[in-house]
């Protein structure tokens, strides 16, 4: 998955620990992603910048990897992830809702800003 933004380094940081992930390391023998991307053939111009890490990946080898492509823009991005961890349906909503407001609060601690709680009284539903 790519996503276009002005900071890939700060996108690194924040996505790695909103989805369990890690910073995903130049291939072996490249002290860079910018030095391996020049083996293969990349022009300078199209690297300005590219000095610090810029992709994530699951641990596990199971989830998709992220680059976040520097790419300067001026609109948001149109995309949002979703991120299950309230345990789903056969736990309890109050639990559910405990959860998913810890790990709320986990990601404003690293940078997130909360846009809104949706909840529907008499609704098996919550979100932050």
């Amino acid at each position: 998955m790519t996503i276009d933004c002005a900071d890939p380094g700060r996108l690194v940081e924040f996505w790695a620990l909103a989805l369990h992930y890690r910073p995903q390391q130049p291939p072996d023998g490249h002290p860079t992603w910018r030095s391996y991307w020049l083996t293969k053939g990349i022009p300078e111009e199209e690297l300005e910048g590219a000095d610090g890490l810029d992709s994530i990946e699951d641990p596990a080898g199971v989830g998709p990897r992220f680059w976040f492509q520097r790419e300067p823009k001026a609109g948001k991005n149109r995309l949002h992830l979703d991120l299950a961890v309230s345990g789903g349906r056969s736990v309890p909503l109050e639990t559910r809702r405990e959860r998913v407001a810890a790990e709320a609060e986990r990601l404003i601690a690293a940078g997130a800003t909360r846009l809104r709680v949706l909840h529907t009284e008499g609704a098996d539903h919550s979100a932050a």
